[in-house]
């Protein structure tokens, strides 16, 4: 529901703290196929997450240990 909502407003940046923890994993999914088809938009999608099928949706996954970035990679787009 929270997303729902912050999605009206279409905003151009969505910052998203682990926003499937809840979810079940089709509900998961749908999320994430929405977060995909924003960012092809336009929007800009900054999601932590310990998922890694998650952070496979992105397009740069940053890695960090106690705040200091442990090193940084290039993701590829599940289909």
């Amino acid at each position: 529901m929270a997303i729902a909502r912050a999605l009206i407003i279409r905003p151009t940046l969505i910052l998203a703290n682990e926003p499937t923890g809840n979810l079940n994993s089709k509900q998961g999914e749908e999320i994430m196929k929405i977060f995909t088809q924003l960012n092809r938009e336009s929007t800009t999608i900054i999601q932590a997450t310990h998922s890694e099928k998650n952070a496979s949706y992105s397009s740069r996954i940053v890695h960090l240990l106690d705040g200091i970035v442990q090193k940084e990679d290039p993701a590829h787009r599940m289909p």
